[in-house]
């Protein structure tokens, strides 16, 4: 079928799949255990810090059972994914220097001299473990790359600007804090059972995208269990949904055009990883989170309690901060600010301008909502994660208006995060749990775009050579179906 084709049944696709259900899905797909093979090292039947992990694929995603102490989840996540990361380290490192015009030793000297002091003794010793799981499998990285690979997100957008301002570097490269993912989470008389339902779509580059393809389940020594999706190699989810065992349920949208940083603070990545791992509330998450706020890969969080029903969205910038909270309501997010004075002290967003990918989500979410009021729940979620209404142009087309991100579909390209014409980039996960499934610990998941959609490379780079730079490691990325994930599931 042809691209542009397929596209004019995007939404019947969406629709129609979303409401088939993820039960049907799960009894049909193909299921499967892998071991990973690159590399020789420690055995995995006698070495003792891999004793109760494992990783299984299905879905196209890839499942890692994670327990014990914060050096054995490490060692096991390094050991069992070494693959995975060598790959998705190489795909990071091309981003991030390309983008910022700095080399591999700018980022691994920030890695090493500014943030890993300021990471809390359990996750050094977490990423220590990753680093020797890696040398088990003989990859060839060091413990200053798996510290950037795990702040990939807030080194090149937030400390680079912040940097060269400071260092007065010539001929600086415009680089915007990217805006991605959509994201809501309702509760009360929006629902259908009055419990909360929360969803999540990751946007990002496809480059990175085709390897966001982790369900982590960890067991740690202290605080409560996590189920979460995430990035090999990193220790918070990092596009951040997940749930905890004590009722937490927890997504983001990042803030479009943030500036600012704190070179004192903590990384964003420990404090996420830490509220993911430790609260057990609403109260308990946003202390977390503003405890040595560094301003790096700004978000607004959209939270649950399960225990009491309460959803909360708590926009964290670097200057000012605000928490809204309801037992009977929604919040959204598409990568815009809402406090206005977060808006005018931590960005230079425009809320006004409407054909922006941020502000024409933001109206789609509002309409969906007003529209679904009562019948919100969980294929609801998968629906409109799925959706392909643009708001400006006021009609169906998958692009980089739409809950559903197609930017390589765009010929405007979102100048807001410097996404070019035709940029490779997008929705690439979708994600869904209601209370039930939380106190359940399991989530719905699908890999590639929520609406079923195929993203293929050849094809793509043959009509777009002008991102020739990225054929390396560009890589096609399918869809999946929708994939049911519980914490402790087996083969």
């Amino acid at each position: 079928m042809q691209r542009r084709e397929f596209n004019k049944n995007l939404l019947k696709i969406a629709g129609a799949g979303a409401f088939l259900g993820w039960a049907g899905n799960r009894l049909r797909e193909e299921t499967s255990f892998a071991m990973p093979s690159a590399g020789v090292g420690a055995n995995p039947s006698s070495d003792q810090r891999l004793k109760g992990a494992y990783r299984f694929s299905r879905g196209r995603w890839v499942y890692v059972h994670l327990e014990g102490t914060p050096s054995e989840i490490g060692f096991q996540h390094g050991y069992l994914l070494a693959p995975e990361i060598d790959d998705a380290f190489k795909s990071v490192a091309l981003t991030n220097c390309r983008g910022t015009g700095k080399s591999r030793e700018f980022f691994r000297r920030a890695a090493r001299e500014m943030l890993w002091p300021k990471v809390e003794p359990e996750y050094q010793e977490e990423i220590e473990g990753i680093f020797k799981g890696l040398q088990a499998r003989r990859i060839n990285m060091t413990l200053d790359d798996v510290i950037w690979l795990n702040a990939m997100e807030e080194l090149a957008d937030y400390y680079v600007p912040w940097y060269d301002a400071q260092h007065k570097v010539a001929e600086v490269r415009p680089i915007l804090s990217p805006g991605n993912c959509s994201a809501f989470v309702a509760t009360g008389s929006w629902t259908r059972d009055h419990g909360i339902v929360i969803a999540h779509n990751t946007w990002t580059s496809y480059l990175h995208g085709e390897r966001w393809n982790m369900i982590f389940d960890i067991v740690p020594q202290h605080g409560y269990r996590i189920l979460m999706d995430g990035f090999p190699g990193i220790i918070a989810s990092d596009d951040d949904f997940g749930i905890n065992s004590n009722g937490l349920m927890i997504t983001e949208t990042t803030i479009t055009q943030f500036r600012g940083w704190n070179p004192d603070g903590k990384p964003e990545f420990s404090r996420a990883r830490k509220a993911m791992q430790y609260a057990s509330s609403i109260d308990d998450y946003v202390q977390i989170m503003m405890d040595g706020n560094n301003g790096g890969y700004a978000n607004d969080w959209l939270l649950g309690d399960c225990k009491t029903g309460e959803i909360a969205q708590f926009e964290l910038g670097l200057k000012a901060y605000r928490v809204w909270r309801s037992r009977d309501g929604y919040f959204v997010g598409s990568n815009f600010a809402r406090d206005p004075k977060v808006l005018a002290e931590d960005t230079t967003f425009n809320p006004d301008d409407l054909s922006s990918s941020p502000n024409a989500r933001r109206v789609r979410w509002e309409q969906l909502m007003k529209q679904h009021q009562g019948e919100i729940d969980v294929q609801r979620g998968q629906q409109f994660l799925s959706d392909h209404y643009d708001t400006w142009q006021k009609k169906e087309e998958a692009n980089e208006r739409t809950l559903c991100g197609h930017g390589d579909l765009s010929p405007r390209g979102v100048k807001v995060w410097d996404w070019g014409p035709y940029y490779p980039g997008g929705s690439i996960t979708g994600k869904v749990a209601d209370s039930r499934m939380t106190r359940e610990m399991s989530f719905v998941a699908r890999r590639g775009h929520p609406c079923g959609g195929d993203f293929l490379a050849q094809p793509f780079l043959e009509k777009h050579p002008h991102y020739a730079w990225q054929k390396p490691l560009l890589r096609d990325m399918l869809a999946g179906p929708w994939t049911v994930f519980k914490s402790g599931e087996k083969v």
